[in-house]
This record gives C-alpha cells, structure tokens and sequence, in this order.
C-alpha cells in the first residue's frame, strides 16, 4: 500500500498518478489526510497525558518517602482524572481508518505508464516470430483436443463445471512437459523452486493486494476463511511477510508451478471457448523482491527472460505495455505477452510481467537491513514464465498438419517425441 508521509508530501501529484489509472476516488486521499492529522492531535493528547500521568507518579512516590500522604494522595486522585480523561477509542478509530482507506488506494503507476483507459490503448514494444499458414481445414484448438484425445471439456464440465478440463493421455503428457520444461528454464537462470500451498490465509491475500480489490474472483474456503491461490505469486511472495532479511541475501529469486483458481465472474461468449479462459489453470510463475534501486532493471530483465522462453517456443508474440486503464491494483508498471492464435486469428494473453515497486512489501512489512543498518522496503516483482492454456491452445493450432501436429524441438526432451 502507499505511505502516509509520501501522500501529505506529495498530494496533488499521488491525486494525478491516480487518475491515470482511471482512479475516481480521489477523495479518500483528502480523507486519509484528514484522519492523519487527527491521528496526530489524539496522539499528542495522549502522549501528553501520559507525561503528566509519568511526572505525578515520580512525585507521589517521592512525597510518600517523605511522609507527606496528604499531598500524595491528592495526586493520586489527579493521576486518576487523567487516567479517567485518556480517549484511546478515538485514536484507534483514526487508524483503523487510516488503513481502511490505504487498503483502497490503488498503486501509482510509473513514469513509464501510458495514459489510456482500454486495451486499445495499449502500447505494443514489440513483436517476434512468425505466423503460421495454416494448412486447408484447419481447425480451432477445442476441435483438435477432441480430434486427438487431448482435452476433454465436456468431462470436466461434468465432473466439476464449465471452466475445469480434463487432460488426457498426450494431453496430460504435454502439461507435465511444458511445467518441467518451463521451471528447468527458471531454475538456470537462478530462481529457487518452491511447492508452495495452493490456499492463502486471508493476511496473506491482503498482503499482494488481491484483497479487498478482488474478493470477488478468488475463490474462499469460508469455513476455514482461506482462500485459493490466483497465482503461486501470492504464497511466494508472502514467505518474507513481517520478515527483515540481509541486504547480502537480496536478490530472492523464486518460481514455482502450481494450478490456479480464478471465478472469471461476467466472463461468457466465445472469448471464453476450449482453453481460452479456465476457472482452474497451470501456471509457473517467478518472483523476485529486490532492493529500490534498480527494479526497474530486474523488471527489464525478467521481461527478457519470458521473450527468450516464448522465441524456444517458436511462437509469434508481441510485448504490450499497459495503459494506466488496463492495469492491475496492485501494479506500478506491467508487460502482458500475447502469442498469436493462428486458427483463431487473435492474440492471448500468456504472461504479465510487473513491478509492484513497496506496495505489496509495505502491507508485508517485508524489508531489508542495508549496509548502515537501516531497514528499508524491499520492492516486488513476478511474471507467469508461463500460463499454460492458451500456451497450448496456440502450440496446437499453429503446428497443426493433416495428420498431426508437430512441436517445438526443444520440448521434445520432456515429451519424448517432437509431435502428437
């Protein structure tokens, strides 16, 4: 979340940095103001009082080494009025509001944001690889699932729901390639694997902000009040909650694979067909916290290291950089990869990659000791390396032949053969 004292410093300009992410509650940011300086006169009040309540005390016990109890006992009685008089009800109102109101802001957008208010105002960096010619009748991925056995949605519609496939056979068989294949590549580049839980408690969902902005999408376990995990970013990240590590220790690269729940609630029509959007998905993601200075290059550079991945892939794609309207809430600046669905002839979304700068890590309190011994805010960064479905629906339509569909080389180590 932002901190109070950058918000009084720098009001007009937080007022500014949120309206471009289409922020209309700029009001709170009064209100937070207004409640800071009542924090502060109740504070004043109360430390006040406790000096007075401090100052008495000393004296009473020196008049009672006197033997002076007339005297003592009147400044019991004063100690007692100002005991009576301390409103601490009022000071934890002001915080407690305080805190509401923070947990509602939004993150700034960087420098680096575009102004715009929908995808089509998008900014695209850049593109690679090649589309495909697809051969005569060429079809859709949900029809090559069905033609090979791969996928069968009807099953899991079943089983559980719309939205829930079930993998069969190859089709299994690729989702493990691609997940090893995926943290093998993470793992080189010296990110940690983790198996992390796949259900946050609700601190936890609190502290990468997909509370209070998206309860609504994730999916709650209410007896247990947990959550399912959108991402495996929620649970990495939340390993260095109210945690203060050595500057020696930084960067913390992490990556993990895990399934992930979304509800995808008001999503419908055919943007929503075969593996285009799921309510439980793959997805290997990587995470890194870092010091201030500097994430903007680690954010470059994990930018890099999802291109490098989707060039193995031989997949067309193209890098987009977000407008302040199209982007998350927790987010300072965001790339969202597309690859290109041939059969389909559109983009989808494979991968986001972001810099959250301190917000998540100021709700975490997870910081770092430097070199002088100050604590400092470490910044926070994840990207999926990569979301599965639509990796797959587009590995399938682009590589379609008459008689089967061929995949990259460098999956054939983990599938064991370089077609389907």
């Amino acid at each position: 979340m932002l901190q109070v004292a950058f918000i009084k410093q720098n009001t007009e300009l937080v007022k500014e940095r949120l309206g471009l992410k289409n922020f209309k509650q700029t009001t709170l940011v009064d209100e937070l103001i207004q409640w800071d300086d009542k924090r502060k006169q109740y504070q004043f009040e109360l430390d006040e009082s406790l000096a007075k309540i401090n100052a008495a005390s000393r004296e009473i016990g020196q008049l009672m080494a006197k033997g002076e109890k007339e005297k003592a006992d009147e400044l019991k009685q004063l100690v007692a009025t100002l005991k009576a008089g301390q409103d601490n009800v009022k000071l934890s109102e002001a915080e407690k509001n305080i805190e509401t109101i923070l947990y509602l802001l939004p993150n700034l957008p960087s420098d680096r944001v575009p102004p715009g208010k929908t995808p089509a105002d998008n900014v695209v960096e850049r593109e690679g690889g090649q589309k495909p010619s697809l051969p005569a009748g060429s079809v859709p991925h949900w029809d090559l699932a069905k033609k090979y056995q791969l996928i069968d949605f009807e099953l899991g519609n079943k089983v559980t729901g719309s939205g829930f496939p079930f993998y069969i056979n190859k089709g299994a068989k690729l989702q493990r390639a691609l997940i090893q294949y995926f943290l093998d590549y993470n793992t080189a580049a010296g990110y940690i694997e983790y198996m992390p839980p796949l259900m946050v408690n609700e601190a936890s969902a609190y502290g990468t902000g997909q509370l209070p902005d998206k309860e609504g999408q994730m999916y709650h376990a209410t007896e247990d009040d947990f959550y399912l995990i959108p991402t495996a970013e929620v649970p990495l990240t939340n390993i260095y909650r109210d945690t203060i590590v050595k500057e020696s220790e930084l960067p913390l690269k992490m990556t993990a694979y895990t399934p992930c729940f979304r509800r995808e609630a008001g999503s419908y029509g055919k943007d929503v067909r075969g593996l285009n959007r799921l309510h439980q998905f793959d997805k290997v993601e990587i995470v890194q916290l870092v010091k201030a200075a500097g994430s903007y290059e680690v954010l470059d550079t994990m930018v890099e290291h999802v291109e490098k991945l989707l060039i193995s892939l031989e997949l067309p794609y193209r890098i987009l950089r977000l407008c302040g309207g199209d982007m998350g809430f927790a987010s300072a600046l965001t790339y969202d990869f597309e690859v290109y669905s041939a059969a389909q002839e559109k983009w989808l979304e494979v991968s986001s990659v972001s810099n959250f700068e301190s917000y998540q890590t100021n709700r975490m309190k997870a910081r770092y000791k430097d070199s002088n011994g100050k604590t400092q805010l470490l910044h926070s960064l994840n990207g999926s390396s990569l979301a599965l479905p639509r990796i797959v629906a587009c590995l399938l339509e682009n590589n379609q032949q008459a008689d089967r569909i061929n995949l990259p080389p460098v999956l054939e180590k983990y599938f064991g053969a370089g077609w389907i």
